[in-house]
């Protein structure tokens, strides 16, 4: 097994990338900020201009931030649900927590006519697609501890995530054009819309997930040779493939409540990692993706944000846009995808 050691240029590497990411994406945006007064803002000195000193401290650092979590936490997840299910094309919300939560934001904003309007609130989509996602989580861990065979329990995740898509399209085809609109717009996803407090209580989620990460790294490395081998090992699977949803639907469940849902982030950055440093160890690739899934979040970020214009384009469509030829590129370029 490889350790971190190892690779350590190259992580040294990534850590720049990911610094220079972070000071583009600030840097860059409607008004344009000299890189000089950034490093002042950085390192707390004065600005030349106020105005500057507070569009970075109250909306781009927090959307700095935003972007790292959501990048790596998302990856992270891709690359636990890559593992569990031996299947290159899983991603964070095949087990159907992504619907989960659009189906509570979708009950909210769609079926504000009902609950009256006063409690739409950026808050109150939080607690709604938080609670959609982890009602789903909870039928999934109820499955998961009856069915033996990890592909049926696959599948019953994508058709709990049918059942839910279907109810918000129902939901849809009777809401009128603003409660459409607004539930739309939420599906873009976005990094922007998060305070200083929700991006700290975010980041806890986030800390959590990781650490449990850590602790499921020699389940999850032999898993990679199969359940009997994990078996051979003293892994007991029933244990270990109910904490790796756990974790999985802890990642992928807050940070859709809290960012919406935001595509191929989770899908394309672990195989991309596997590639560049040539490992299927997770020692190596637990932060590694996180770090990946970091920087490729905070350029489709900066993209999305047209630099020198007023326009934002969906996150969604970036990461789409990046995300897809990645993909593509690695099948074409390697039929037998890692499993």
């Amino acid at each position: 097994m490889q350790t971190i050691a190892s690779h350590k240029p190259q992580f040294i590497v990534l850590f720049l990338i990911l610094l220079a990411s972070g000071l583009l994406n600030i840097s860059l945006g409607s008004v344009a900020i000299p890189l000089s007064q950034t490093f002042k803002a950085l390192f707390g000195e004065a600005m030349e201009n106020t105005s500057w000193e507070y569009i970075i401290y109250s909306y781009r650092l927090p959307k700095a931030a935003t972007a790292i979590l959501v990048g790596g936490g998302l990856s992270l997840s891709g690359l636990l649900m890559q593992t569990l299910f031996r299947n290159p094309l899983a991603g964070p919300f095949v087990l159907g927590i992504s619907s989960g939560a659009s189906l509570g934001a979708a009950l909210l904003l769609m079926g504000a006519t009902l609950l009256g309007s006063i409690l739409v609130s950026d808050v109150s989509l939080v607690v709604a697609a938080s609670a959609g996602s982890f009602l789903v989580l909870l039928v999934v861990v109820l499955v998961a501890n009856r069915v033996r065979d990890t592909m049926a329990l696959l599948i019953i995740g994508l058709m709990f995530g049918s059942i839910t898509a279907a109810i918000v399209s129902v939901l849809a085809y009777f809401s009128d054009a603003e409660q459409l609109q607004r539930f739309i717009f939420w599906t873009y996803g976005s990094v922007g819309n998060l305070s200083w407090n929700q991006n700290a209580l975010l980041g806890a989620v986030v800390i959590v997930g990781v650490a449990l990460s850590v602790l499921h790294i020699k389940s999850l490395n032999a898993l990679l040779l199969g359940e009997q081998y994990a078996q051979s090992l003293g892994i007991t699977l029933k244990k270990s493939r109910l904490g790796i949803i756990l974790v999985t639907g802890l990642l992928a469940g807050s940070i859709t409540a809290f960012a919406g849902p935001i595509a191929f982030v989770g899908l394309a950055v672990p195989h991309l990692t596997r590639q560049i440093f040539k490992t299927m160890d997770h020692k190596v690739l637990v932060p590694a993706v996180f770090l990946y899934g970091a920087i490729l979040l905070l350029l489709c970020d900066t993209i999305a944000q047209l630099p020198s214009s007023a326009q934002v384009l969906p996150i969604n469509a970036i990461t789409s846009i990046v995300g897809a030829p990645v993909v593509i590129w690695l099948l074409v370029r390697k039929r037998k995808l890692f499993f």
